[in-house]
């Protein structure tokens, strides 16, 4: 059962679990039914032979343990699938968590310009070797860097003068974006590298074409662990879209938690930009639409945000990888098609209770 309460929306226990459970079952046939699609011609059958040998090797399928299909299956379409789970949960996340550490539905990732200062950050790694001293995998932690610089950078120029509004957040996130977009763009101009160059530009679309086991290893636990996390501070979260003012009167002082929320968002998008480029709308347009199903409580938003946008991100690359014939559209290009007509939509026709006041 559901039903309004001023500008919440409550759903039952019974009727939550339901939900939650459906997403995840869902998540678990898109996994599977999704690792068969793709431009190569294999049957159902070998591809499922494939996953079985590999996962139990079992040795009636010992066939399959080497060639063409096994590369295939097992080194390119699994670990891509896997990655897109893991990149789609976590943006999603991380755009719930930014809405309320600013108390703003509009912010996420790509509107406030965090993304656009993670690809500067991979970029300048990727051309020149920024941060090689990190060792092995300093393009992510360039990465991250870009992404926590930029994302206290918007806070800071939003925050100049009578505090924080929904326009001046805004306008500092384009500003943002703007400034790091010029920089990247300067930087593919002047490294001079024809094959670097193109690997940026492509990857600045957002792809998970160059999805790998080693990648996904790296990657799942990250945003795993974040989400459960995040999915921990449902109370802090919770007082943040009532505003500090009210949080101090009931004897919690929200700077230093906003701080450190805002640190461990810009350490999951960081590497979602490694692995994926560019992305945008996911963190934007997912908790919106969870949101009016579930209402603003984070106990419950974050959990089904998670399932919800690792099904969007899954589906959307199958899409990706189908949609041309012996070609791949960019996952950021598709999901910016679907995004933004989507998130126009949804403030025309609706409107939900965020923090008390009627978006």
């Amino acid at each position: 059962m559901m039903k309004k309460s001023g500008t919440q929306r409550i759903i039952s226990p019974t009727c939550y679990g339901f939900i939650i459970l459906s997403l995840f079952l869902f998540l678990v046939f898109s996994v599977l039914l999704s690792i068969t699609f793709g431009n190569a011609d294999i049957s159902i059958g070998e591809v499922y032979r494939v996953i079985f040998y590999e996962i139990f090797h079992m040795n009636r399928f010992s066939e399959f343990s080497q060639g063409a299909v096994h590369d295939v299956v097992w080194l390119i379409r699994f670990p891509r699938v896997i990655l897109a789970l893991a990149v789609g949960m976590g943006l999603s996340v991380c755009g719930a968590i930014m809405q309320a550490v600013v108390k703003n539905p509009l912010a996420d990732p790509y509107v406030l310009g965090i993304s656009s200062g993670a690809s500067m950050g991979a970029t300048l790694a990727i051309l020149f070797g920024f941060g090689a001293i990190f060792g092995e995998n300093f393009v992510g932690i360039m990465a991250f860097l870009g992404a926590m610089i930029t994302s206290f950078f918007v806070l800071v120029i939003a925050s100049i003068g009578r505090g924080t509004s929904t326009g001046k957040l805004i306008l500092a996130g384009m500003a943002v974006s703007a400034i790091c977009s010029a920089c990247s763009n300067f930087a593919i101009y002047m490294a001079h590298n024809q094959n670097a160059t193109s690997e940026v530009i492509f990857w600045t679309m957002g792809s998970l074409a160059n999805a790998k086991w080693d990648t996904v290893v790296l990657i799942l636990p990250i945003m795993i662990i974040g989400t459960l996390i995040f999915c921990s501070q449902f109370r802090n979260l919770n007082l943040m879209l009532l505003g500090d003012e009210t949080s101090i009167t009931l004897g919690t002082n929200l700077r230093k938690i906003r701080i450190s929320y805002m640190i461990l968002a810009s350490f999951m998008i960081g590497f979602a930009v490694y692995v994926a480029g560019t992305i945008g709308f996911v963190g934007l347009i997912i908790p919106h639409a969870v949101r009016m199903v579930v209402g603003t409580d984070h106990r419950r938003l974050l959990p089904i945000c998670a399932l919800v946008g690792a099904n969007f991100l899954l589906w959307a690359d199958v899409l990706c990888r189908s949609i041309l014939k012996n070609s791949e559209l960019p996952i950021g290009i598709l999901v910016a098609m679907i995004g933004a007509p989507c998130f126009i939509y949804l403030m025309v026709k609706h409107s939900y209770g965020f923090g008390g006041e009627k978006i």
